[in-house]
């Protein structure tokens, strides 16, 4: 992991200006000679900066995300505990006699706060053009934001299981799992165990979203009607909680929640279907028929107004999660969608496009 520091000033949406900040960051491969091998992941809500941790099943060799052919990035995202500037980290806003972490009063990125703050990485790397960039849920986000805002930055763009403004039955879900977290009676604490206990409770609500009946009922029912107590789903949704307690943290989770529930693309401009019109990049939008958090017609909505989009919806078991799991379906649909792209403009493949193997 490597660690990019931008000591200019930094105005968020929200208003506050921090003096500077940092990001993790991590790259794989080599950048050519002529800096446009480059794919930008984006990850989502709890992931971080190593695709190949929690997308494996399309990184590495061979693969979509294949580190042998591209430069690839991945920035964690600001407000999350893995490398980036967070909650838990010093406010640069505090005098060196008086320094302290940020714990309740870490102002929130937006996801174009996010992509603002990406760019002088991008910079850094004097990279003009990024090949492609891909992101789900709120990775999908993001890379919309940045997209729209530098309309000439990418020549394709994948998001995945994401929407152009998050919506109130979204924004429902994670304003009931910063309840989970309000209710822990440490919450209000300056500490950085505080709120855990709630944000397990937190995690079993968001689960719920994430997988759907048709999940729970293929992978978590019983083996006998013979049980009246101590059943798999609970002992599951337990489970996750304590999982995700061993790895991250209560105010890295109630602030990016947040940040997804400010997602709205049409904030500023003409309107959310003005904004979506300002993508030059090729687009494929991908859905899950199953996902009840991002349902498909909000990445039709997405395809329905960037010229020349076209939108993709693929079947799961897994529901929203099977951005994460559904591998094999996505990087088909992908390899598919570049090669027809390059055959329809009457351009022979180059290095850095993608062929299937």
């Amino acid at each position: 992991m490597n660690v990019f520091s931008h000591n200019k000033l930094l105005t968020l949406e929200s208003g506050i200006t921090l003096p500077g900040y940092y990001l993790a960051y991590n790259t794989y491969g080599t950048l050519n000679e002529t800096r446009d091998n480059v794919i930008w992941v984006f990850h989502a809500l709890t992931a971080n900066s190593d695709p190949a941790d929690w997308w494996s099943g399309l990184f590495g060799a061979g693969k979509l995300l294949d580190p042998n052919r591209f430069f690839i990035i991945c920035v964690n995202m600001p407000g999350s505990c893995y490398g980036s500037i967070g909650p838990l980290d010093i406010d640069p806003r505090t005098t060196s006699t008086a320094a302290h972490p940020f714990f309740h009063d870490f102002p929130f990125f937006t996801p174009r706060d996010m992509a603002r703050a990406y760019a002088p990485l991008l910079e850094y790397f004097d990279i003009k053009k990024i090949h492609f960039g891909i992101g789900g849920s709120m990775g999908g986000q993001q890379l919309l934001e940045w997209a729209v805002e530098a309309p000439d930055l990418f020549n394709f763009i994948f998001p995945i299981a994401t929407n152009a403004v998050h919506s109130p039955w979204g924004i429902a879900f994670n304003a009931s799992q910063r309840l989970c977290i309000e209710a822990d009676s440490t919450w209000k604490e300056d500490a950085a165990t505080a709120g855990m206990e709630g944000m397990k409770v937190a995690r079993s609500v968001a689960l719920i979203s994430y997988r759907n009946y048709n999940t729970y009922q293929l992978h978590q029912s019983e083996s006998t009607s013979e049980q009246i107590d101590h059943f798999r789903s609970d002992s599951y949704q337990r489970y996750q909680g304590e999982k995700l307690a061993r790895r991250f943290n209560a105010f890295s989770y109630y602030a990016l929640t947040r940040s997804m529930d400010s997602h709205n693309l049409g904030r500023g401009r003409s309107s959310i279907e003005g904004a979506l019109t300002r993508i030059k990049a090729r687009t494929l939008v991908i859905g899950i028929h199953t996902d009840i958090l991002f349902p498909p017609h909000e990445q039709q909505f997405i395809a329905d107004h960037i010229p020349g989009a076209t939108c993709r919806i693929i079947d799961s078991v897994y529901g929203h999660d099977g951005f994460l799991l559904e591998h094999e379906q996505i990087q088909q649909l992908i390899r598919n969608f570049m090669l027809r792209s390059v055959s329809g403009s009457g351009q022979t493949s180059t290095s850095q496009e993608l062929t299937t193997d």
